[in-house]
């Protein structure tokens, strides 16, 4: 068996527009997420930090690292889901997060969950 089979952790998000939270006056666009891990390896493992990228229409980024997820660093048994919300400001209607996890396994193997890409667009922005 191979590592990366070993040690797996698939991420899948959405993102939608919050209006109520948002102000185009201000520049101000508000997006909320949400994210579901699944542990698709052989072996336990727990979200330990993370580290997104941002990048808003303009073309600005920011990069946001931190101990867990909305204050739990989950353990995730294979085949074990966990789903979470959060949210992202931008001072653009459209904008892009992706990143990763920094997972450690049970067995003390440290290792990377990738957050594939996704776009944050406000409704009818995108044709």
């Amino acid at each position: 068996m191979s590592e990366s089979e070993k040690y797996r952790i698939k991420v899948e998000a959405t993102a939608e527009f919050v209006p109520g939270q948002s102000d185009p006056d201000e520049n101000r666009y508000v997006f909320a997420y949400h994210i579901t891990l699944t542990n698709t390896g052989e072996v336990p493992a727990q979200l330990i930090s993370r580290h997104w990228v941002i990048t808003d229409g303009a073309g600005k980024v920011q990069e946001v690292r931190g101990l867990g997820v909305i204050g739990e660093q989950p353990m995730l048994a294979p085949g074990q889901q966990f789903s979470y919300s959060s949210g992202s400001v931008l001072e653009t209607p459209v904008g892009t997060m992706q990143g990763s996890y920094q997972m450690a396994a049970e067995d003390g193997h440290r290792f990377d969950a990738e957050i594939p890409a996704f776009m944050l667009a406000m409704p009818r922005v995108l044709h």
